[in-house]
């Protein structure tokens, strides 16, 4: 009788599974691993440990080979003009220029609106002037009393405050360039051209001179010339020259 046949018998214990990670690079750290050793013959003659002299003897593998996950392998501190950085500056100087030459540009159209609205109001005022001369005239002369005088008034103020300003008065020295001189005279009293008379009153609004002052301008007059001495060197008396011119 033959015995059952075991499949099992004859075989020694079964070897357990090894899986060896040959990564070099280690997928949690990002490190380098060092190399690892190479695996001994099973069959083969077993060799020795090697001693503690030994492997301290030799050197260490390298932990960091490369470089490690975000790290960079360009020199910071080295500056490397590159056509792009020249492009940007140029563009950037580019735009430093339009920006100062569009300033100008609003400086200048501001100046000219504030010069066309100065001339508007200029042109509006000088129209009145002749309504204020008559004005000046019925103040002078008393006619301008009542209801009549408040509106005067009134309307003077506002011209005033929009910019208009009254001279020509006596007394002030004589400028041609805001005074038209049109009746001239000669004084003592007066050290140099002086307004004596105003005929019309100039106005200017701002710095422009919407109308020049009509005026009387009076000059000084020297003393008068003098007396010639006798030729015996003594002033004669003024009974001796009375007779003297009736003989």
């Amino acid at each position: 009788m033959t015995g059952r046949y075991d499949e099992t018998e004859g075989r020694g214990p079964e070897e357990p599974v090894v899986v060896r990670d040959r990564r070099r690079i280690d997928p949690l750290t990002g490190e380098v691993r060092p190399a690892a050793p190479a695996a001994e013959p099973q069959d083969g003659p077993k060799h020795a440990a090697p001693s503690e002299e030994t492997a301290s003897t030799e050197p260490e593998p390298a932990t960091h080979a490369g470089p490690g996950l975000g790290e960079s392998i360009v020199d910071e501190s080295v500056s490397v003009a590159t056509g792009l950085e020249k492009e940007l500056a140029e563009r950037t100087a580019d735009l430093q220029r339009l920006q100062a030459e569009y300033a100008n540009y609003r400086k200048r159209v501001d100046r000219d609106r504030e010069q066309v609205v100065v001339g508007a109001k200029a042109s509006v005022v000088g129209d009145l002037l002749p309504l204020l001369d008559d004005l000046e005239r019925a103040e002078q002369h008393g006619d301008l009393t009542g209801a009549f005088k408040a509106v005067g008034e009134k309307l003077v103020g506002s011209l005033q405050r929009s910019g208009l300003e009254a001279f020509g008065t006596e007394g002030e020295p004589f400028d041609p360039s805001v005074h038209e001189a049109v009746q001239h005279s000669t004084s003592p009293d007066v050290t140099g051209p002086t307004v004596t008379m105003v005929m019309r009153r100039g106005y200017r609004f701002g710095e422009r001179v919407l109308r020049p002052a009509m005026v009387g301008v009076t000059d000084h007059e020297p003393g008068g010339a003098p007396v010639d001495p006798p030729v015996g060197g003594e002033l004669p008396l003024e009974g001796e020259l009375f007779d003297e011119n009736n003989r």
